[in-house]
């Protein structure tokens, strides 16, 4: 479910304090409508640079997110924005990105953005997954798959994603082709299968207008998808297909019934 979302001016005085001196004074304020994770969420500009700040109070039950970020940050050069800095102070985690040009990956079927956002889980797929605490993927998806045997085909030692919402990815048209996109927003960075971000982008593809067939032909852009078992992949659609009807019941939006529908779409043409 969304969170709450309040405008940057709501920071207590010593919280805004502390961003302004990363910052320098702030000139402009643009709070930004995507990014379900946070509280605050906004493009900022000062006489010295542009940011995107994100945020939560420190007894946010997510919490736990902002600083999950902040420690996978340093292993994602040439995946991410980079973090400039992490404040924690007066009630509130705050952390201030480079401020990224471009936009929100189109996936639709005939979009120019698909073979940019292949190059960029290619690349993910080609990173040394760190040391750092992080969730498992079979840990993640325990209450969705079928069976409990299913588990372990998505444990694994990469670093995953696993939120390919469209609006996550950021293409720079004047960047060199094949290194257009990157990846924002990873709170639910996991460690598991390499092949699972894969399936967790067919899932958008679904939604976003191609057939289960279309879909899964873009994974196969995706090295790891070849080595993934087809029963491992009908296994994750069918947790898939689970996990996203439980979250459609519960937040019955538009885009969560959407999703709901891909992922049962998809769900049956493995079966």
């Amino acid at each position: 479910m969304a969170t709450t979302r309040i405008g940057l001016d709501q920071l207590p005085p010593a919280a805004r304090a502390a961003v302004e001196e990363h910052t320098g004074l702030l000139l402009t304020v643009e709070e930004v409508p995507e990014g379900f994770n946070s509280e605050i969420a906004a493009r900022v500009t000062s006489a010295t640079g542009t940011w995107h700040i994100k945020g939560l109070r420190t007894d946010h039950p997510r919490a736990w997110t902002q600083r999950r970020e902040a420690a996978v940050a340093p292993f994602l050069t040439g995946l991410a924005p980079a973090l400039l800095w992490h404040v924690e102070t007066d009630g509130w985690d705050l952390l201030g990105f480079e401020g990224l040009t471009g936009h929100h990956a189109d996936y639709a079927p005939d979009s120019s953005d698909l073979p940019e956002v292949a190059s960029v889980l290619r690349r993910l797929g080609e990173t040394l997954c760190p040391g750092i605490e992080l969730r498992r993927a079979e840990q993640r998806l325990e209450r969705y798959a079928a069976h409990p045997d299913d588990l372990r085909f998505f444990a694994g030692t990469h670093l995953l994603h696993t939120d390919l919402n469209n609006t996550n990815v950021l293409v720079d048209d004047d960047a060199p082709a094949g290194d257009r996109a990157r990846l924002v927003d990873w709170a639910w960075v996991t460690r598991g299968a390499a092949w699972l971000d894969a399936g967790y982008w067919v899932v958008w593809l679904i939604a976003s207008g191609h057939t289960p067939a279309s879909a899964e032909r873009w994974a196969a852009k995706i090295p790891s998808w070849h080595i993934a078992p087809a029963e491992g992949i009908t296994a994750f659609a069918a947790a898939g297909a689970n996990l996203w009807s439980e979250i459609s019941t519960a937040d019955p939006d538009p885009w969560t019934r959407r999703l709901a529908t891909a992922a049962t779409t998809w769900h049956v043409h493995r079966q």
